[in-house]
């Protein structure tokens, strides 16, 4: 245990601390909390992902929580069983174990005599996403969440699959957590057992890109954690975050307007990052703005967040292609309410000439339809940057003119004003193919 003093309350840091939680598991949590809490409880705080506290999230969350303990609350960061130093066996995302687990902390936490019981979630991506599932599950401690850079449709919005198409995110992602599961506790803090539970998670933590191959249409796999089959399921209010470069964006406007809870959403330049570290910049405050979230939710202070914007958006300005931006010109935008009632919707139909015509403007006569074929190369889309970007180059996109030129192109005339889209566009295409499976024919 040790103490760091820089901060309105004076902070006690806990380095490893076991919770247990269902099926006789215990995992690993580092605890921040304001000196003298165990007589004058505060609220908490928990962010519960898989991404080993002592390693991959170390830099992050030394400089996160710490702040908010200083502020008066107890920050639980806490490893998924299977990972870090958590016990157990981490065998795919967001099992209904994980998330079992996650409500069986909360209650340990509440009972914690540092806790006063009110408890808020937190994450970005996967922490992200099982606060919201751990919010529909309505446990009592549960009082707000904080959600960034996750999705409440698992199929059609993830890393998997957008729109039915399968992303090559998924063979990445299927990588980057093979080789998380593969990594052994750290046995200064868990001693001689190190190697039986890293023995336990290589014989049996399997390849998950195997399982995800599996499911290749909207069935009960993805459905489950897919907060959007039920949203009324969630009772608590919800601050949801994300960046235009990152792959999370749609949730965020979706959940303002499905929710019936209070909730605030806002979207920046920035890619999968937190915003106090935001890339592309400009990176903000906000650090600033949890502790209003927070205090208002779980200490019932009135700090003005019900009357901010529903929405909160960075509208960015035109700007040369660049896979590795460090800032992207715009302003702030704010919605009181979303979908915003003065957002007028304008719909272009594809028209001769590789044309994108106002639907008013097409003749009132039904035109000759028109068949366009394309053979892309399959290098196409190379410069199109990653589909959820860290702002690290190139994951940025570039200059599209390669891409442009093994495509179809559709254009419209030239714009006479400036064109502001908040949200996300829509297209409806039919589309044929003269081949059963790609590559199969000459």
């Amino acid at each position: 245990m040790k103490t760091i003093s820089t901060f309105l309350n004076e902070v006690i840091e806990e380095e490893n601390v076991f919770i247990p939680v269902t099926d006789g598991i215990r995992l690993a949590a580092r605890i921040w909390r304001p000196k003298g809490s165990e007589s004058a409880p505060v609220p908490a705080i928990l962010e519960y992902i898989p991404y080993r506290k002592r390693f991959g999230t170390a830099v992050r969350d030394e400089h996160t929580h710490p702040y908010l303990a200083g502020h008066g609350y107890a920050c639980i960061r806490l490893d998924i069983r299977g990972s870090g130093e958590s016990e157990g066996v981490l065998r795919d995302e967001y099992l209904q174990s994980e998330l079992d687990d996650g409500v069986a902390a909360l209650h340990w936490i509440s009972d914690q005599p540092w806790c006063d019981g009110n408890i808020g979630m937190m994450g970005i991506s996967w922490g992200g996403f099982n606060g919201l599932q751990i919010a529909a599950m309505q446990p009592e401690p549960l009082k707000a969440i904080v959600t960034m850079s996750s999705t409440d449709d698992r199929y059609s919005d993830d890393i998997h699959h957008m729109g039915g198409c399968l992303l090559g995110d998924n063979l990445s992602w299927a990588s980057v957590m093979f080789s998380y599961n593969t990594m052994p506790p750290d046995p200064a803090l868990v001693g001689s057992r190190w190697r039986d539970m890293w023995l336990e998670r290589l014989d049996n933590s399997d390849l998950w890109l195997k399982n995800w191959l599996q499911h290749q249409r909207r069935d009960a796999y993805w459905r489950h954690g897919s907060v959007r089959e039920d949203y009324s399921a969630i009772k608590v209010p919800v601050f949801a975050v994300s960046g235009w470069a990152d792959g999370y964006t749609n949730s965020v406007f979706r959940l303002m307007e499905n929710l019936d809870v209070p909730r605030k959403g806002m979207v920046g330049p920035w890619g999968h990052i937190y915003p106090h570290f935001g890339r592309p910049g400009p990176a903000i405050d906000f650090l600033s703005e949890l502790l209003r979230w927070w205090d208002r939710w779980l200490k019932g202070k009135d700090t003005g967040v019900e009357d901010d914007p529903m929405i909160t958006a960075w509208m960015l300005d035109s700007a040369p292609p660049n896979p590795e931006y460090d800032h992207r010109p715009g302003h702030w935008v704010g919605e009181t309410i979303w979908p915003a009632p003065d957002i007028t919707f304008e719909r272009f139909t594809i028209a001769e000439g590789r044309n994108l015509r106002p639907e008013k403007k097409i003749p009132s006569q039904k035109e000759e339809e028109v068949n366009l074929d394309v053979q892309s190369p399959v290098t196409l889309g190379l410069h199109s940057g990653k589909w959820c970007s860290y702002a690290n180059g190139p994951d940025l996109a570039s200059d599209q003119r390669a891409d442009d030129g093994g495509a179809l192109v559709f254009q419209s005339d030239p714009l006479t004003e400036d064109m502001y889209i908040l949200g996300a566009p829509e297209v409806e295409l039919e589309l044929a193919s003269d081949c059963p499976v790609a590559r199969e024919c000459a």
